[in-house]
């Protein structure tokens, strides 16, 4: 893309201008990129590779729980045991450094290519640039990328780097495996209330934050670092919270993780909280009380989805009356349980409610052939029965959570033996 705005003009002359790796910065790419291994072959044989320097260990144990040390190179070893001769990886590796007023992260394709009995094989070229204003605007400056449905970073080695427009492209978001560790910001970051940590946020995503946007400066300076994690990662309206979060910070209150707490702040304003008071907005158990709000928002949602049911299952009154209205009555006690036949939509509601089970859920009322009972003792609910019309016997009998309780024999003897009370009501039928 050829440069436009006058910035792009700037960043594309500039980018020509900056270094290249030095040794130095290359070897520290390659040592820290990747896992250097001891390939262990089955007759105690060590493979560096590294440099290709093959060993016998007379500590075969030690080796593979504590790593080891090429006696040839002095490379800190992993050890692997594989029958693998070859391996290849890809990596990226970048530097965070400044050119004029611009921050700028560049960003380096890594490739190793090991081969067991000869030295690695390393190469490394420059793929992106970010260029950062003091204001937070950014130019992108890339390679070329092969088009492929599988991988987005399929990068052309020998293009030029130029401007690139497409500064959301995935394929610019790269998180580097290592980053070399001397570092230059540019002033304003450190105006900005930067000092050098990242607070596991990629740097082109903090950088752009803190310089553009107010709001992310102030949570880093009032150290809200999970809240800052969570606001740059999620990009939700913050605006709705910041008051909130202005309390925290007045408080002393450190949010500990910003997506729970911002779940807390829209339950307590769903229960009509104050959302503006300490005593809500900074728990002292950010969890506990995250769940408490949470499982009472389950409970009202139950409730209603309940109540939705039961109006809907209403419509159902009349059809279950005509199908079941001549066993209602039906009752029958052995002194301590109460059986009795269901004789609403509304009592099955009830009964599934607060047994936890189907009954209602699964609309037994509707069933043909099935009776349903319910047995109690002081008019609480123990268990819900169904009996077959074909059969007139007991076809379930179900407790909390469709358990058998311990009066369950109890119950499927006292309705057999009265189910002939249901034989008459549908003979005089």
């Amino acid at each position: 893309m050829k440069p436009r705005t006058p910035i792009q003009q700037e960043v594309a002359r500039l980018s020509e201008r900056l270094p290249k790796l030095t040794a130095t910065q290359r070897a520290y790419a390659f040592r820290h990129c990747f896992k250097h291994y001891a390939i262990k072959r089955a007759d105690g044989t060590n493979i560096c590779t590294e440099c290709g320097h093959s060993w016998k260990s007379e500590h075969d144990l030690a080796d593979t729980v504590c790593g080891c040390t090429c006696p040839h190179c002095g490379m800190e070893l992993e050890a692997l045991r594989t029958r693998k001769s070859v391996f290849s990886e890809n990596e990226y590796f970048s530097i965070v450094t400044t050119c004029k007023q611009y921050q700028v992260i560049r960003f380096f394709f890594v490739k190793s290519r090991y081969k067991a009995g000869q030295a690695a094989e390393y190469s490394i070229y420059e793929v992106v640039q970010r260029w950062i204003s003091p204001k937070g605007t950014t130019t992108t400056v890339a390679r070329l990328r092969g088009m492929s449905i599988l991988y987005y970073d399929l990068w052309a080695e020998y293009s030029d780097m130029e401007v690139r427009k497409n500064n959301k492209l995935r394929a610019y978001d790269i998180n580097p495996v290592c980053t070399y560790p001397r570092q230059r910001f540019i002033p304003e970051l450190k105006r900005n209330g930067f000092n050098g940590e990242y607070h596991n946020i990629l740097p082109y995503d903090l950088f752009t934050a803190i310089l553009s946007d107010s709001r992310a400066e102030t949570l880093l300076k009032a150290g809200q670092y999970p809240m800052l994690r969570h606001y740059i990662r999620s990009s939700f309206d913050i605006e709705r919270y910041w008051a909130s979060v202005k309390i925290c910070i007045r408080n002393g209150y450190t949010i500990a993780d910003g997506s729970m707490w911002r779940d807390t702040i829209d339950l307590l304003r769903h229960f009509g909280k104050d959302t503006n008071s300490p005593k809500y907005v900074c728990p002292s158990d950010l969890k506990a009380e995250h769940d408490r709000l949470m499982h009472k928002r389950n409970k009202e949602i139950e409730r209603k989805k309940l109540e939705e049911r039961i109006r809907q299952a209403k419509k159902h009154e009349k059809a279950y009356r005509k199908l079941k209205g001549i066993f209602f009555g039906i009752a029958f006690t052995d002194g301590t349980l109460q059986v009795r036949v269901l004789e609403s939509v509304a009592e099955f509601a009830a009964e599934g409610t607060e047994l936890h089970h189907c009954v209602f859920s699964n609309s037994y009322f509707l069933e043909k052939n099935s009776l349903i009972l319910s047995a109690t003792i002081d008019g609480k609910r123990i268990e819900t029965v169904e009996v077959s019309l074909k059969t007139l016997e007991v076809v379930q009998s179900r407790g909390l959570h469709n358990s058998n309780t311990e009066y369950h024999d109890r119950i499927v003897n006292l309705v057999n033996s009265n189910v002939n009370l249901i034989r008459q009501r549908m003979e005089a039928a």
